[in-house]
């Protein structure tokens, strides 16, 4: 590392003011504060902390902590290909090799495009490259069918980094997730291809290695919440892409068609973990969300009617299925989107959770609801912040008032 440290210092005043290669100053800065904290330290005026933990180490720990729910869900790609193709063996090997091939690709585009975007911005700007893509660049593809076309993947990512990010001046700035608007943008964009039974299971070999699904033999990957939304009498049974029964075991682990980064609660557990022991993710926001879904899904589960199969899913049931555990670790917590405030923090977790059951459970059309309720927590965030400070100011006021009253006595 020092022989790196002393080649960057040798190779930076070409990429000074002055320099020949100034013009990609902005790039050569933001791979020297990758790789190595940066030495500039805030002026001795005023109150500061001093940390050596920038805002880059915390990016990278938040990776870090997807990479549990990234390798299972490389391994379960794999899986779901096996077991739709009709194979009776499960090579760990050749599931998470396949599951590798079939992400890559996607992570591949977003970081190139993303990059790409904040690279010229940057320059453009004559500001430094900020990081906050590093965590958005993985979010997109884990957060989308895995059959999700790359040049979909791009078009999605370029339009939530420019309209989502850059126009509201950058990291730290926007208003809403980006990698969510990324995942609203294709969902809108083109339904057919984020929703049905056939774009959460690869149904192709990549390079030699997996087995080509033929959906005419009664395959389907429609996740177990697509199930639900369009169950239309009897019992309420929740089927693997074969028709097996699939086990609250099965759905705990991950072992589900889904999305891929988002299908394994045991996972989420292992991210979430990560976060709260390094103090990089919000306790109250967490436990808020999970209360919030716990709460209104007994509500819903109490009052079930047969118009919305959702309602007879256990409140446990609404933590298991879908991305809404994968929301309040990965993207409710998101510092810059969510509220700021402690007291802010507990209402805005609460409604997110809420109100991602309410639309998957009362919306048959739209059986996911914790993309939309994350967004909407986005948006009223500020308010929300807004009013607890508001609130805390005349209750500081009414309280000098009385004092001062004392005082006069």
């Amino acid at each position: 590392m020092k022989a790196l440290r002393n080649y960057l210092n040798r190779i930076k005043p070409h990429f000074e003011e002055g320099g020949k290669l100034q013009a990609f100053r902005s790039v050569f800065d933001g791979m020297e504060t990758f790789l190595f904290t940066p030495s500039t330290v805030a002026a001795p005026s005023g109150a500061q902390i001093h940390d050596a933990v920038d805002s880059k180490r915390i990016m990278i720990t938040v990776v870090a902590a997807l990479l549990p729910c990234l390798i299972f869900g490389m391994y379960n790609t794999g899986y779901q290909n096996w077991l739709a193709a009709g194979a009776t063996e499960f090579p760990t090997f050749e599931l998470l090799l396949y599951g590798f091939l079939a992400v890559l690709p996607r992570i591949a585009v977003t970081y190139a495009v993303g990059l790409g975007i904040e690279f010229v911005v940057a320059q453009w700007r004559r500001e430094e490259i900020q990081e906050g893509f590093l965590v958005t660049g993985i979010l997109i593809p884990m957060i989308c069918p895995v059959e999700t076309p790359l040049w979909m993947l791009a078009v999605a990512t370029a339009f939530a980094v420019i309209f989502a990010k850059e126009v509201f001046g950058g990291t730290g700035y926007n208003v809403f997730n980006v990698a969510l608007v990324a995942r609203a943008f294709l969902f809108f964009s083109y339904p057919a291809q984020m929703s049905g039974d056939r774009v959460f299971v690869a149904s192709e070999p990549i390079l030699g290695i997996g087995h080509s699904v033929n959906y005419a033999d009664g395959i389907s990957g429609a996740t177990p919440l697509g199930q639900i939304a369009t169950h239309t009498g009897g019992a309420l049974r929740l089927q693997s892409v074969v028709g097996d029964d699939l086990s609250w075991w099965d759905a705990f682990v991950g072992l589900i068609p889904g999305s891929f980064g988002e299908t394994s609660t045991l996972c989420v557990c292992i991210g979430a973990a990560i976060l709260l022991v390094t103090g990089i993710a919000s306790w109250r926001i967490i436990v808020s969300v999970v209360a919030g879904a716990l709460l209104t899904g007994w509500i819903a589960n109490t009052f079930q009617t047969s118009t919305y199969p959702a309602s007879f899913l256990s409140p446990a049931d609404q933590l298991l299925y879908g991305g809404l555990a994968f929301a309040a670790v990965f993207m409710a917590t998101d510092p810059v989107t969510a509220a700021r405030t402690n007291a802010g923090k507990w209402i805005f977790g609460f409604i997110v959770g809420a109100m991602a059951v309410v639309i998957r459970t009362y919306n048959n059309g739209y059986p996911e609801g914790a993309m939309l309720a994350v967004l909407l927590g986005n948006a009223l965030a500020p308010l929300i912040d807004y009013c607890v400070v508001q609130t805390n100011i005349r209750r500081r006021q009414k309280r000098a008032a009385l004092s001062l009253k004392g005082g006069d006595r």
